[in-house]
């Protein structure tokens, strides 16, 4: 039995099975998270993974054994878990997932009521500290297990719905790469009720059915060899434009018409100007490593843009400290005000729909503005053997000519026409940096090529 428990993150639980993760862990993690939380009921989903049918069973159990009841959703999308969490009023809910892992990971997600974060430093280390101890008092009245999976999904796909004005909409085709995970069923049902409202979207589906074996690989899009699949489809099809979802759906990831992958921090840009032309002056919270695209368009359309720490727990409670309509993180991730201030996968690609019909212009032209005006490196890593000595090195090099100098998450240093963000992994040896220029790619590479001369001598 372990002592300590490994499988604990910044955030959130990942874990190898048979290593650090296994069923009876999940049973500790679930009996130490009720006792921390004062809990009475949760909601528990579970991804495709073969793992987590099982894991969901064993924490379940813990969660009963605790006297707390169990409201199942059955195999859902994390978002689906926080939207049951929020919408049948639990008092917690859990995501059985490793999203992204590799296949031999599993995890989980855990949020109290109204689907908030829990605190890192305070509840998250808790329950990791009371599972480790492992010193429970049994309770004489068990928790019972109740199957709300049918009315959780529809009460999901209503709310998801109403983010999107159907009579905005016009005839668009759709490319949908499931990845083979948990997206798959939800779709099914979502194309559904849009086609009951007003049929003008039509899909081309693709890795669509789960499988826990992951045929066509993780899916995780973010990486660019994952990228080619859905690149191919668009074209084969002519599809408007194509989305690929991660393993629990709760990030998707966009490819315009042309096949063209869009990197995620101008998709920000644009749900942006999508939320304040909706609600004039609106709030909009942004992570610090690629933002002057943001800036640029809350400002001139009027609204206010705040900039928070990189990470959900972060980025959830900006957004609720300022009531921000929504928030955007470059990693693909984006929250949403009336959606808990919670991420989802599924909301972005029905308001891009939405932009695209209202505009009536393709996704490449409305990215190809943003791009051309603030052209960004993307995320690119180092693998270093002292990072912060890394780091330190490129700060003595750069920081005395820059005009603004950020350490809201690492550092960041703005000069008059460029800007940069680097920072160190919190789970790998590994610096993060983000380069952007005002429209001069030049500008990019050559200090692309600078500091990378530093950060590998």
């Amino acid at each position: 039995m372990m002592t300590s428990l490994t499988c604990f993150k910044a955030y959130d639980i990942r874990g190898e099975l048979g290593s650090n993760l296994d069923t009876e862990i999940c049973y500790r993690i679930g009996r130490a998270t009720a006792v921390v939380l004062k809990l009475k009921s949760v909601v528990i989903g579970y991804d495709v993974r073969e793992s987590s049918l099982d894991l969901s069973k064993s924490t379940s159990q813990g969660f009963m054994d605790e006297g707390v009841d169990i409201l199942n959703i059955g195999m859902a999308g994390t978002e689906e878990m926080y939207s049951a969490t929020y919408q049948f009023k639990a008092c917690a809910g859990v995501e059985i997932t490793a999203s992204h892992n590799p296949i031999n990971y599993n995890g989980m997600k855990i949020v109290k009521s109204s689907a908030r974060p829990l605190h890192p430093l305070t509840e998250f280390k808790k329950i990791k500290s009371v599972a480790e101890k492992n010193s429970f008092t049994p309770k004489k009245i068990k928790g019972k297990c109740y199957d709300i999976s049918k009315n959780a999904r529809q009460s999901y796909i209503k709310k998801v719905l109403s983010f999107i004005e159907f009579k905005n909409l016009r005839p668009l085709s759709i490319v949908i790469n499931s990845g083979n995970g948990a997206a798959g069923p939800t779709f099914d049902a979502l194309e559904d009720e849009i086609f009951r409202r007003k049929n003008v979207l039509s899909f081309v589906r693709m890795h669509h059915e789960p499988d826990a074996t992951f045929p066509n690989g993780i899916p995780n899009p973010l990486l660019e060899q994952n990228r080619k699949p859905t690149q191919d489809k668009v074209k084969e099809t002519s599809a408007d434009f194509g989305v690929a979802f991660d393993g629990d759906f709760d990030r998707c990831f966009f490819f315009d018409e042309k096949g063209q992958f869009v990197p995620s921090e101008y998709i920000v840009g644009l749900l942006a100007s999508s939320f304040i032309n909706k609600e004039p002056g609106a709030s909009i919270v942004h992570d610090p490593r690629i933002i002057w695209n943001t800036q640029d368009i809350v400002m001139k359309l009027g609204g206010v843009a705040i900039q928070s720490k990189t990470g959900h727990g972060f980025i959830k409670q900006t957004m609720r400290n300022c009531k921000a309509l929504y928030g955007g993180e470059m990693s693909a991730h984006h929250y949403f005000r009336d959606f808990a201030f919670c991420d989802s996968g599924m909301i972005p690609w029905l308001l891009v729909a939405e932009v695209i019909s209202i505009t009536g212009e393709p996704l490449s032209k409305l990215i190809n503005k943003m791009a051309v005006a603030f052209p960004s490196s993307g995320e690119i890593n180092f693998k270093v053997s002292n990072p912060k000595r890394a780091i330190k090195k490129v700060m003595t090099k750069y920081v005395k000519q820059a005009i603004h100098k950020d350490t809201t998450d690492g550092m960041s240093l703005n000069f008059e026409n460029w800007r940069f963000n680097i920072r160190i992994s919190n789970t790998e040896p590994l610096i993060r940096l983000n380069i952007e220029s005002r429209g001069n790619p030049y500008l990019i590479q050559k200090h692309l090529d600078e500091i990378k001369a530093i950060l590998i001598s």
